[in-house]
This record gives structure tokens, C-alpha cells and sequence, in this order.
């Protein structure tokens, strides 16, 4: 096959170079790349973000989040994760869709990996998943990108992906390490995640002579005007959530407080404060005024700031408040 180079470590980037090849980018062949993220969780195309992932500890730790094109569920990458991606035209998907994915399974396997395709749409080796993937079709084009952990962090992967109170956080760290492996245990002979690439990128291409496909100018604005109309905004990564319910509860100078919210699309349609706080005014008044609120941080503590907020809760700040309701569960 011949291949593209991404060299961008912007997930917002680099989901948009994905849209491009398979929507924009003319060619009769199918062809690969191999490209990486900095620390980001990607979520699935249908899956909501504030139920599927830990928003607080992303924004604490500088983690970025962002929506992917194709379906299923929420992974995590870091510089220690080697991503892929296929596409061409496909006359028959049900058969190529399996096809492009053995594709990696049978590259591994010439790198003395023993990797097969299981399950719906994992990678194994020895009974670990090493690798998931998710394709989209877009007319006669079919495109098939997935994750190749080399040596990814599975603490930091565990606390990423584990929602406050989810099965994900109570099984902990030995549970991720009992059902996922790195490949850099099956590859001692690498010392590096470069090493791999390289070698991966040798035996997908090898047998093609004219290699490396390159795009132009032009071509690379159109994936950076993607990833700003679409791929880095709010409506793209949070609007898209489906309708969800959370709740948190924190103590403050005024009292316990708990705050109950429903969410439609990132916006808040309810909230409801509860709790043996002491305060001047009903909060009914503060919860009409979120109501309409995106659910973020920033846009509820904007809102925060044009009301009394001390009168509703002793003492308590604009930002406190804000940091409760971000901090859903």
C-alpha cells in the first residue's frame, strides 16, 4: 500500500485528517498512515462525554478530549500508543472491513507477535486486547482506524476513562492489566515506539514501489480548516451528547450542597439544589438562571458571576459553585 505521513499530535487535527481522507482525498488506492496523539480521550461518534468520561481529571491533568467520526467506545492515547488508519473505495464492505483490519493483525504477526482478529472489532494477542477499531463508510469509500498500544499508561488510562462511581473505577488498575497488554512486551527487540512505527510502516508498504503519497498545500489547509469548523468545537466534542442525568455533593462554609442536573446536547434543561445548607434566598432562583447553560465550567461560572451567589449559599464563592456543578457524577 502506498501511505501519508501525519506527523500532528493535535487529536482535533488528526481527526479531521481521517474526515478528509475519506471524504476529499481522490484515489483509486487504499492507502495507510500511522499517526500519534498527545495525552487525549477519544470518544466514540454516539457516546456522550459527560457519561462515558472523567471530565474533571482531564481538565486537571491537561488531557484532551475529543469526538471521533467512527462508532463505539472511549479510548485513551498517549505518545506511547501508535494509531493506524486505512482507506480506499470498497465495492463490498462486509468483506473489506475485516480485510483492512487483518491487515494489522497479519503485519504484527510478521514482527513474531501472534495477534488475531476477536470479537467484534478487537485485536488480541494471547488474550489481551492490544488493539480496537471502528470504521466508517462514505459512499464507495470505506475507511478503518484503530489504536496499537505499545506501551501505554495504564494507570493514567484507568483514571481517564473511569467516571466517578463507574465499574471502570471500582475495578481499578489490575483489572484494565488483566484484560489489555502493551506490545512492547511481546517486542523486546524495540526500545522504542519509533522503532515500531518504522518497522510497521516497512512491511505495509513493501509492496508498493511508489511509497509515500503526498498531500498538498492546499490540501493540508482544508484538513486545518476542518479541525477548526468542526473537530475543536464545543457543539462537535460536548453538543453531540445525548440526554443524561448526574449528580454531585460537596460540603462548603454554608453546608453540605447537592446539586441534581439533566443535560440535553452539553446544555443544562434542570438543576436542583439540595442539602442542609444555609442561605438568604430560594435557590429556585439560581437554578432558572442555569437553565440554557452550557455545561461547562467557564460558561456556568459567566452566569455565576451576574448573581448574588453568597445570598443563595453563605459564603460561598461563584467559582465554588461552578466547580460543584462542573464536577458531575
Amino acid at each position: 500500500m502506498r501511505y501519508l505521513r501525519n506527523e500532528s499530535l493535535d487529536p482535533h487535527y488528526n481527526m479531521a485528517f481521517d474526515e478528509f481522507c475519506l471524504q476529499e482525498l481522490e484515489s483509486d488506492e487504499v492507502l495507510f498512515y500511522l499517526w500519534q496523539n498527545r495525552p487525549a480521550v477519544i470518544i466514540g461518534l454516539n457516546q456522550n462525554a459527560y457519561a462515558e468520561v472523567n471530565i474533571p481529571y482531564l481538565e486537571e491533568k491537561g488531557i484532551a478530549l475529543a469526538r471521533r467520526v467512527t462508532g463505539g467506545g472511549a479510548v485513551y492515547h498517549d505518545l506511547q500508543n501508535l494509531n493506524y488508519t486505512i482507506v480506499g473505495k470498497s465495492s463490498d464492505i462486509e468483506r473489506d472491513y475485516p480485510q483492512y483490519a487483518g491487515i494489522l493483525a497479519e503485519a504484527l504477526r510478521s514482527l513474531g507477535v501472534p495477534a488475531e482478529l476477536s470479537g467484534r472489532n478487537d485485536i488480541m494477542v494471547e488474550g489481551k486486547k492490544v488493539s480496537g477499531y471502528a470504521k466508517r463508510v462514505w459512499k464507495d469509500r470505506l475507511m478503518v482506524h484503530g489504536t496499537l498500544m505499545f506501551n501505554v499508561d495504564l494507570e493514567e488510562l484507568t483514571r481517564a476513562l473511569a467516571v466517578p462511581g463507574s465499574k471502570l473505577e471500582s475495578a481499578g488498575i489490575e483489572s484494565v492489566r488483566s484484560r489489555v497488554g502493551n506490545l512492547k512486551n511481546w517486542l523486546p527487540q524495540m526500545d522504542t515506539i519509533q522503532d515500531f512505527q518504522e518497522a510497521l510502516e516497512s512491511i505495509l508498504s513493501r509492496d508498493h514501489q511508489d511509497g509515500e503519497l503526498l498531500l498538498t498545500r492546499a490540501q493540508l489547509a482544508r484538513i486545518e480548516s476542518l479541525a477548526d469548523e468542526r473537530f475543536r468545537s464545543w457543539e462537535w466534542v460536548y453538543g453531540k451528547s445525548q440526554h443524561a442525568a448526574f449528580h454531585s455533593a460537596a460540603k462548603f462554609a454554608c453546608g453540605n450542597v447537592e446539586v441534581t442536573l439533566s443535560v440535553e446536547h452539553g446544555v443544562i434543561q434542570n438543576l436542583q439544589f439540595g442539602g442542609d445548607f444555609l442561605g438568604n434566598l430560594p435557590t429556585e432562583v439560581l437554578s432558572k438562571a442555569l437553565e440554557g447553560c452550557r455545561l461547562s465550567k467557564e460558561d456556568i461560572c459567566s452566569v455565576l458571576e451576574t448573581l448574588p451567589v453568597s445570598q443563595f449559599f453563605d459564603r460561598m464563592t461563584p467559582e465554588e459553585l461552578a466547580g460543584l456543578i462542573a464536577d458531575i457524577k
